[in-house]
């Protein structure tokens, strides 16, 4: 576990070189202050139901399943909020060939009411509405899975401005009191089977990056945080994948590295240009990568399983390099949710169940593999987060189970809330928020 300063200043990549990230009482991004799921120093509850430890709770207008996160006094969320005002859907173009393997449970129905796609600040001491911006008011160009929705690209601030992707919608910078600095269109997706856009964009020092992989024309692009302009671009080919870049520096290089289904990539951050790829992902790649202990881990889990340690430092196609992977494994890895890391502890569930588990971060050695959580028998969406000494599973039927953060798997509680759960936990300070379907919890020991 990542709890003292010591930690932090052996943290090999040098993640919050430029960022004024605070780990104690921040989570500033998707996947918090160390881009890994841990917030070091903060003190979350350990038990709640509905009558004990809810600080407060807010009820979100629309729907969404974007992660919150947390900068001093404010919690963001995004949401889309149907209009009411229905139109008559222009044909529906033909849909691109999917990819053998794709799969899916069939196109979702193209929308026939405008949304407004809406940035949320909440008071993280009292729960009460700060600010509420509509970003834009359109008609999707498609719709989304049943368990997705219009909103799940997770906003990330620098403690200035706040960052907002809704995707086919646009990417929009406000600062921290609402108004609009600008915004910028990179397009419409169209992603497979209409299931929806998800991944986040990417912030370090100046540089903002979004992915852009879908049925169409892919790209990652990178842009000037202050002005929206385009710094670069690479085109890319992948089917849809919805994981979010990775920013990290590596022997004095700024490189952003993008999970995807044909090839792991790491460009430059400062040029674009590619550095290294690697391939061995599964299709419909979701989870975000993680770097450390000067290697990144990659993971995917849909028709298929693959988890590889690549060790940093390579460059070229790394693929079929034996000295270039550290280890690998090829089982039970996650299909929805991302892994965490804390410490040398590697955390990742078993497609969308609540099956854990935990493997040497450094070795590839399994501390245990593929263990039943109980209390998660409604499966997982969210990703694991963790703090002081403590693991927490947030489950979609409102169970959360805390466990341990150790070599063995070990319940320390099983708490419940009256919402259903697929954005992944927030952590900072002495609270743990979870944006449900219907309410933002803030959770806080208030005895």
């Amino acid at each position: 576990m990542l709890c003292s300063f010591l930690a932090l200043a052996v943290f090999p990549s040098a993640l919050l070189a430029l960022s004024p990230l605070s780990p104690e009482t921040d989570w500033a991004q998707w996947r918090g202050p160390l881009y890994n799921g841990t917030s070091p120093g903060a003190n979350p509850p350990t038990t709640w139901s509905e009558s004990q430890n809810v600080k407060w709770k807010f009820k979100i207008p629309g729907f969404g399943s974007s992660s919150p996160i947390v900068w001093k006094n404010q919690v963001f969320i995004l949401t889309a909020i149907p209009s009411g005002k229905k139109v008559e859907p222009a044909p529906e173009a033909p849909a691109p060939e999917a990819p053998q393997g794709g799969g899916g449970r069939g196109r979702s129905e193209k929308p026939d009411e405008s949304y407004q796609f809406v940035v949320i600040s909440v008071d993280r001491e009292t729960g009460k509405l700060l600010w509420q911006k509509t970003a834009k008011e359109m008609v999707p160009h498609e719709g989304h899975h049943k368990d997705h929705g219009f909103a799940s690209s997770s906003p990330v601030t620098d403690g200035k401005h706040l960052y907002v992707s809704f995707g086919s919608r646009g990417l929009f910078c406000f600062d921290l009191a609402g108004n609009l600095k600008w915004d910028t269109d990179l397009g419409d997706m169209q992603t497979r089977n209409s299931f929806g856009e998800g991944s986040s964009p990417a912030l370090y020092g100046n540089t903002l990056v979004v992915s852009w992989d879908h049925e169409g024309e892919d790209f990652i692009v990178a842009l000037d945080k202050n002005t929206g302009k385009e710094l670069w671009r690479q085109k890319r080919d992948e089917p849809t994948n919805w994981s979010t870049p990775l920013i990290i520096k590596h022997d004095g290089v700024e490189q952003v590295i993008v999970s995807s289904t044909n090839r792991i990539r790491s460009y430059e951050l400062a040029t674009g240009k590619v550095i290294w790829e690697c391939g061995g992902m599964t299709t419909n790649v979701i989870p975000t990568p993680i770097s450390d202990f000067g290697m990144l881990y990659a993971i995917s889990g849909f028709r298929g399983a693959a988890l590889l340690a690549i060790k940093l430092g390579g460059s070229g196609d790394l693929t079929d390099k034996a000295d270039a992977i550290a280890w690998r494994h090829a089982k039970g890895t996650p299909y929805v949710p991302s892994a965490m890391l804390s410490g040398e502890r590697y955390y990742f569930y078993s497609g969308n169940m609540g099956v854990l588990s935990c493997f040497n971060a450094k070795t590839g050695v399994p501390y245990y593999e593929a263990q039943r959580v109980e209390g998660l028998m409604g499966g997982v969406y969210a990703s694991p987060v963790a703090a002081a000494g403590r693991v927490y599973l947030v489950g979609r039927d409102g169970k959360t189970v805390v466990i341990k953060d150790a070599d063995t798997l070990e319940a320390i509680a099983t708490n419940t809330l009256d919402d259903k759960f697929d954005a992944s936990a927030a952590i900072a300070g002495k609270s743990l928020f979870l944006r449900g379907h219907e309410y933002l919890y803030c959770l806080e020991e208030t005895n």
